[in-house]
């Protein structure tokens, strides 16, 4: 009749919130009547509006119009919480669907310049050669220690190497490992705001491991062009083993921050 389940009306009973009105001790059936229908009536209706259990038994105890109407008030602020909190998840979901999107449709082994816009990174300063991606595990379980907002989503991860090391051209020692935070992401620890910037980018099927040679034909470009190099490069993971185990379906994206020489 209410669509309740055994185990849950056993739940109901074991915490007090609903009991039979009677048992039989030989069988240990229980029975309920109409007394229990408006109680119970009165629990869905109030588990519908997302009550806490505890909440709902607080109110049985004692019913009172003030009592009822100050549960609401609160229980319409935690709603109202949540829903903020699923409007975020909602645009994180979006701005992953876009981003698979571009990986998808990207042109890869092209070196292009483009205006990078500001970004938001978290980050971790570690000396690390990466081979695979369980390489970058140590690192990013030190930035989820930054974490204070329980649904920050990691999407975007990145290392860099340092400008020194790229004008040196060693590209086997990455100095920074780095999670790219949306606006609205709370994060205690080491952030740095990157401004917008003109950047050399060329996105590549591969991982980290992959990546030296793609640094070499950016450097030889950058060379050829009279570009000087400003700052650390992004290499960041488009497409890598959290989306999919086919490594043919894997893209990362290298952005070199860079400036005509002597402007």
């Amino acid at each position: 009749m209410f669509n309740i389940s055994i185990s849950s009306l056993r739940h109901y009973e074991k915490i007090g919130l609903l009991s039979p009105e009677f048992v039989d001790e030989e069988s240990g059936y229980r029975y309920y009547g109409i007394k229990q229908f408006e109680r119970l009536n009165i629990i869905k209706y109030l588990r519908v509006l997302d009550f806490p259990v505890k909440s709902v038994l607080d109110f049985l105890q004692n019913r009172d119009v003030e009592k009822i109407k100050n549960k609401l008030l609160e229980q319409k602020q935690i709603i109202i919480q949540k829903k903020k909190e699923l409007e975020i998840i909602e645009q994180k979901i979006n701005k992953r669907l876009n981003d698979i999107e571009k990986a998808i449709k990207s042109k890869t082994d092209v070196i292009e310049t483009e205006i990078i816009p500001k970004m938001k990174i978290a980050y971790v300063l570690n000396n690390i050669s990466p081979v695979s991606h369980l390489d970058l595990e140590t690192s990013l379980r030190q930035l989820d220690k930054g974490k204070n907002d329980p649904i920050i989503f990691s999407g975007k991860v990145g290392v860099g190497i340092s400008e020194k090391n790229l004008k040196a051209e060693n590209y086997s020692e990455y100095g920074i490992v780095f999670v790219i935070l949306d606006e609205e992401d709370v994060f205690n620890g080491n952030i740095e705001i990157l401004p917008k910037q003109h950047c050399l980018t060329l996105k590549f099927r591969g991982t980290h491991k992959d990546a030296y040679k793609y640094y070499e034909k950016m450097i030889a470009y950058i060379k050829g062009q009279n570009l000087e190099i400003i700052g650390f490069s992004r290499e960041i993971t488009m497409v890598d083993y959290s989306l999919s185990n086919n490594e043919e379906q894997f893209i990362t994206e290298i952005q070199i921050p860079i400036k005509k020489a002597g402007t």
